[in-house]
């Protein structure tokens, strides 16, 4: 009986250190943002509005891509307390690629691999304070990355 008892015990710790964690994360990701099919509704889903073109916000992507299952992204904010970074393919089966969120003074700044499904602009939308800012780039992708 010991033994059975010290595997529950063991169990149970796993679950409350792993399990518990995880289902907080996914508590706080916005699924419905992910999983829309339209710009548009991924936008109102991450309650993004009003949106100001900005050049403070630097976008370092290739103007070809020869594979698009593979494009690096570089994306930093110039903008002053900057919250939320969003980086979004129109064109993709599902546009909205990456929500980054920082804090504490964060550096917002990321570098990332992307899948682009065709040749399309990479929107890139910064939440400031109650404000939104936005800036793109056109990418030509040369070979289909999400088929």
């Amino acid at each position: 009986m010991q033994r059975r008892y010290f595997i529950k015990l063991i169990s149970g710790a796993f679950a409350l250190a792993f399990i518990a964690p995880m289902n907080a994360f996914a508590a706080i990701w916005n699924k419905a943002a992910f999983e829309t099919t339209k710009l548009s509704d991924a936008e109102k889903n991450l309650e993004i509005n009003d949106e100001k073109p900005s050049e403070e916000i630097l976008i370092t992507l290739p103007d070809k891509a020869e594979n698009g299952a593979i494009v690096q992204i570089e994306v930093k904010s110039n903008i002053p307390n900057t919250e939320t970074i969003s980086i979004l393919v129109e064109k993709n089966p599902t546009p909205l690629i990456a929500h980054f969120k920082f804090s504490n003074g964060a550096e917002p700044f990321v570098v990332t691999r992307i899948k682009m499904a065709e040749t399309s602009d990479v929107k890139v939308v910064v939440k400031a304070g109650n404000q939104y800012f936005t800036n793109a780039k056109s990418v030509v992708v040369l070979e289909n990355g999400c088929g």
